[in-house]
């Protein structure tokens, strides 16, 4: 047995442990965006630290556990908390937990994160179904030896966001009154945020937000055959002329005045399932 299977089935007992159930869905959830957890019912919480091989994530709005129980009834696992390239982790490490939700028996996942506008049409406070994306990042979560009890030497691509997911997500959001949008997300390295000249370049290719996250998870959630859906919260907008200074705190006061709204969407998502 290769190590990387080793580590993933020893990361997946130590979780089963505080799983009453065999989770169908797991969820990570972005920057400011950790509150859905509170809508996990007979939850256990397990910080990474405490997880085999895990590693242990280091930034602000990122709370660093997993938590395992039920939304509406459905066994989940979230994490509260990812992992990102720009931390020093290598590609590998930040999908690892992906290939653990796998092994513990996950077959869809839901995703959130922060990101910045680069679509005329869009306000702070947004929220953005992810379609498809583009991805900038500068090493590819699947390079090197390909383990065939994961998945194909060559996934296929063609549809990374669950299409069935989507309509269901914007029906959701169409009966709740909540306004979304669909869009193109484009994954950079960072921790920078983008030049002026960057979000006009990310734009001009296609791009209707722009983030340092998500993209490698779902390449490998691709990848093990599990079915994705995602979304963004636009926190900050890159594309208008006018001054536009972001920072790390005005990108968390933002995902969490949004956050109620993407919550919802994700609680009845899981509900239907």
């Amino acid at each position: 047995m290769s190590g990387i299977i080793q580590q993933i089935k020893e990361a997946a007992d130590y979780i089963r442990q505080f799983a009453a159930q065999v989770p169908e869905t797991g969820i990570i959830l972005g920057s400011g965006l950790g509150n859905l957890v509170n809508d996990i019912d007979d939850r256990k919480e397990i910080p990474y630290g405490n997880i085999p091989h895990f590693p242990v994530a280091t930034v602000e709005g990122h709370h660093g556990k997993l938590i395992v129980g039920t939304i509406k009834g459905r066994p989940v696992v979230a994490m509260a908390g990812r992992f990102h390239y720009y931390e020093g982790f290598s590609m590998q490490q930040v999908t690892f937990p992906v290939r653990v939700m796998k092994e513990l028996g996950v077959s869809t996942l839901l995703v959130s994160n922060a990101a910045g506008g680069m679509n005329a049409a869009f306000n702070v406070g947004d929220l953005m179904i992810i379609t498809d994306h583009i991805n900038l990042q500068p090493e590819h979560p699947l390079r090197g030896k390909n383990e065939s009890s994961f998945g194909p030497r060559f996934p296929d691509m063609s549809e990374p966001y669950a299409k069935t997911l989507v309509a269901k997500a914007k029906e959701i959001a169409a009966a709740h009154n909540i306004p979304v949008h669909t869009g193109v997300y484009v994954g950079v390295q960072g921790p920078t945020f983008e030049t002026r000249a960057e979000y006009k370049f990310m734009h001009i290719i296609g791009g209707d937000a722009v983030g340092m996250s998500t993209v490698p998870e779902v390449i490998v959630a691709a990848h093990a055959g599990l079915k994705v859906f995602a979304m963004s919260v636009i926190t900050d907008l890159g594309i208008r002329e006018e001054e536009n200074t972001i920072t790390h705190e005005e990108v968390l006061e933002a995902a969490n005045a949004a956050e109620p709204k993407l919550t919802l969407i994700f609680r009845e998502l899981i509900a239907q399932l």
